[in-house]
């Protein structure tokens, strides 16, 4: 049976340094819930917390509303998958996967009828006879996933699984993850730095920053409407300009500091001459006979579309940037620019991000930190 999780006021410290300061989160039963951001962002902390591998400095964390503070992990009935398998090279496929059945003394019939029916979930039935030396990565992880949810854990945990696999295994991967967790239904939390990954596999995903959660929402909601500007540039590419809110004559819009005026139906309530950040993602332009002048400084072909890097005035752009970027989709493409040719831009109205000036939050109507 699967649980709910609840974190309230989480509290993590190691000596004199808080990791986690304050930290609340809820979590759906049998969702898959990511916990995305960069490196010593406090992701893995928390799910350490979590499993019962970490002391908790304040708070409490629950499953299904019972407190579990004082539980010791190897009575949470989790399970556990690490990115370095952490499975036993001296056993077989089956005795791997069996091996938590054992411990709980499961009857031998009931046990290998489980074990059989985990082992055609996850794909590796023909592999049962193997060792563990005899299996590629992607073999191995199945391993690691299925011996994780033979014990019919409330709460399945995941630690960077993929990390240790090429960039097509990944793929593979994640979407077997992600059909094994469906089809048993239970409450899945997972770590990872890797955006696209997080994309592909989440109900939920939570963007962590400094030990503080910038974001909870669907994956399509985070990518398209960012609360701040770090989960805009840490989910994707995204350009920044610096703008300002002006009155137009069908409403509310924002000018770009080359006098370009795009007009928003979708701002919240703000002041016209109010100074904002506007995030544009490289495939929200469009090719116009007016408006952003840029010019191509470097082309990137990658298939189905172009990236072209451009050049903008400097007074346009927030500084910092690592490079301004437009995509351009080679179906829908009329003409191919080269280095060194200009042309016009205008962002798609609908999809622009306007943000305070500080980009701490978003100006875009029923933009939530929540969602």
């Amino acid at each position: 049976m699967s649980n709910s999780i609840g974190v309230k006021n989480a509290v993590k410290r190691f000596g004199d340094v808080t990791v986690i300061p304050d930290l609340s989160i809820e979590i759906k039963n049998g969702e898959f819930f990511t916990l995305l951001g960069p490196s010593g962002c406090g992701k893995t902390t928390l799910l350490r917390m979590i499993a019962g591998f970490n002391s908790i400095e304040g708070g409490e964390f629950s499953f299904d509303e019972k407190v579990i503070n004082e539980i010791p992990a190897h009575k949470r009935n989790i399970g556990m998958v690490f990115q370095n398998y952490a499975i036993f090279p001296h056993l077989t496929v089956r005795q791997n996967v069996e091996y938590g059945l054992k411990i709980r003394k499961m009857e031998k019939k009931a046990m290998e009828k489980r074990v059989d029916d985990i082992l055609d979930v996850v794909k590796i039935k023909e592999y049962q006879d193997r060792l563990p030396e005899h299996l590629s990565g992607g073999q191995q992880q199945r391993v690691a996933l299925a011996r994780a949810i033979v014990i019919h854990p409330n709460v399945l945990l995941m630690d960077e699984p993929l990390s240790n696999l090429d960039a097509k295994l990944r793929i593979e991967m994640r979407s077997a993850i992600r059909d094994v967790q469906k089809q048993v239904g239970i409450t899945t939390v997972y770590v990872t730095h890797d955006q696209e990954e997080a994309l592909a596999i989440s109900d939920r995903i939570a963007v962590m920053k400094g030990g503080i959660i910038q974001q909870v929402d669907a994956p399509e909601k985070i990518y398209t409407r960012p609360y701040n500007v770090f989960v805009s540039t840490f989910i994707g590419h995204s350009n920044l300009f610096h703008g300002i809110v002006v009155k137009e004559e069908d409403g509310i819009g924002v000018q770009f500091m080359d006098g370009t005026k795009t007009c928003l139906n979708t701002l919240t309530d703000v002041t016209p001459g109010t100074k904002v950040t506007v995030g544009i993602r490289p495939e929200e332009f469009g090719l116009s006979e007016t408006g952003i002048l840029a010019r191509v400084k470097n082309k990137t072909f990658l298939g189905r579309y172009i990236v072209y890097e451009l050049d903008l005035p400097e007074d346009m752009i927030l500084p910092g940037q690592s490079s301004i970027e437009f995509s351009q989709d080679l179906g829908q493409a009329e003409k191919l620019y080269e280095v060194g040719e200009t042309f016009f831009l205008r962002p798609n109205p609908s999809k622009i991000n306007v943000f305070t000036e500080d980009g701490e939050k978003s100006l875009i109507k029923d933009v939530r930190w929540d969602g």
